[in-house]
C-alpha cells in the first residue's frame, strides 16, 4: 500500500468513524464548510463538474455554472456527511430520510415474481434510497461495487453498505453477472448506478445532445431474465427528507438482435436519467469524465 493510499484509507475510517457520532447539524454545517473549501480551491474534480455541468445545460453563463458547482460539491458532502452516518441511524430515521414518488412501479414488479433492476445515476444518495429499501419495504437486494485502491478501502464500502442490508458482489473478476441473474430469477431485487461505464465496452447513447457510453449490463439482465427494469432519479431539496422517483418500466423491444435491444433500452435508460439530472443538476455527482470527447482531450475540454 502506498503512502497516499494508507492516508485515503485512514481519512475513510475516520470519517465513518468520528462523523457518525457528530450531532445532525453539526454534521450538515461540516459538510457545508467543508464543500465551500473544496468549491474555492477549484480543483480537478471541481473543475469538471462544472464541465460536465456545461453540458446539461450549455446555455448557462460562467456564472451560473460556478453557482451549480458550489451546490454541486455542498450535495456531493452531504452525500458523504449522510454515509458516514446512515449506520447510526434508528431504523426510523431512514424511514423518514427518503420519500420516493411512483413506487407502485418497485411494488408492483416485485410483486409480480418476475425480479426487478433497478438503474440509477449518481443522483443525490442512492445508499441511502438503498438502506430505505431494505428497513421500509423490507427488501434486501444485490448490487455490484467498483473495486476500490487500497483493498481496505473497498472492504470497507462492502462491509459499509452489508451493513446497510446489501449484498455487494466486485464488479471485476466475471462472475457478477451470473449471480445478478440468479437472484432475478429467483424473483429478487437488483440495484445499479449506470449512468458511467467502468468497463470501456459499455452502450453509446445520446445524452444531453452527445454521445456517452453507459453500461450494458442493466439491459442484457433485463433480457436475460424477464425482469422488470426500472429508472430511479433521486434529488435534495431545501428539508433533510431526500426526494425520489420511480419511473415506469423499460420494455424489451419486441423485434431485433439483442445488441439493437441492449442499445434501445440503454438509450431510454439515458433519457431518463437525463431527465432527472437535469431537474436536479447540482445532485449529480459526475466529477469525471463521461462523454466521448471529453474522454480525449483533443476533441474537447480538460
Amino acid at each position: 500500500m502506498t503512502a497516499a493510499e494508507r492516508l485515503t484509507d485512514a481519512l475513510y475510517g475516520m470519517g465513518w468513524g468520528t462523523v457518525k457520532k457528530l450531532p445532525e447539524p453539526v454534521a450538515v454545517r461540516l459538510g457545508d464548510s467543508l464543500a465551500d473549501l473544496a468549491w474555492k480551491r477549484r480543483g480537478k474534480g471541481v473543475r469538471r463538474l462544472e464541465s460536465n455541468y456545461a453540458r446539461v445545460l450549455p446555455d448557462a453563463s460562467t456564472e451560473r455554472l460556478r453557482e451549480l458547482s458550489r451546490a454541486g460539491m455542498r450535495s456531493y458532502l452531504r452525500y458523504w456527511m449522510e454515509s458516514f452516518r446512515l449506520p447510526a441511524w434508528s431504523e426510523q430515521r431512514v424511514r423518514t430520510g427518503f420519500a420516493p414518488k411512483d413506487l407502485h412501479h418497485l411494488t408492483d414488479g416485485l410483486a409480480s415474481g418476475r425480479g426487478v433492476i433497478i438503474a440509477l445515476p449518481h443522483l443525490a444518495n442512492w445508499d441511502l434510497a438503498g438502506a430505505w429499501v431494505t428497513t421500509e419495504l423490507r427488501t434486501p437486494f444485490t448490487t455490484v461495487a467498483e473495486r476500490l485502491r487500497p483493498e481496505t478501502l473497498y472492504d470497507r464500502f462492502v462491509a459499509y453498505r452489508e451493513g446497510l442490508g446489501m449484498e455487494v458482489l466486485p464488479h471485476s473478476g466475471g462472475s457478477a453477472f451470473g449471480t445478478l441473474a440468479r437472484r432475478l430469477r429467483d424473483g429478487g431485487l437488483v440495484c445499479l448506478v449506470a449512468d458511467r461505464d467502468l468497463s470501456a465496452s459499455g452502450v453509446e447513447v445520446d445524452f444531453f445532445g452527445a454521445t456517452a457510453r453507459m453500461p450494458a449490463g442493466p439491459a442484457l439482465l433485463a433480457q436475460q431474465t424477464g425482469a422488470h427494469l426500472l429508472p430511479v432519479t433521486l434529488w435534495y431539496d431545501d428539508t433533510p427528507v431526500m426526494k425520489g422517483r420511480v419511473h415506469a418500466p423499460i420494455e424489451v423491444p419486441e423485434s431485433g438482435d439483442r445488441t439493437a435491444k441492449t442499445s434501445v433500452m440503454t438509450q431510454a435508460l439515458a433519457d431518463a436519467f437525463a431527465t432527472g439530472i437535469a431537474d436536479h443538476p447540482e445532485d449529480w455527482h459526475m466529477l469525471q469524465r463521461l462523454w466521448l470527447a471529453d474522454l480525449d482531450p483533443a476533441k474537447g475540454p480538460s
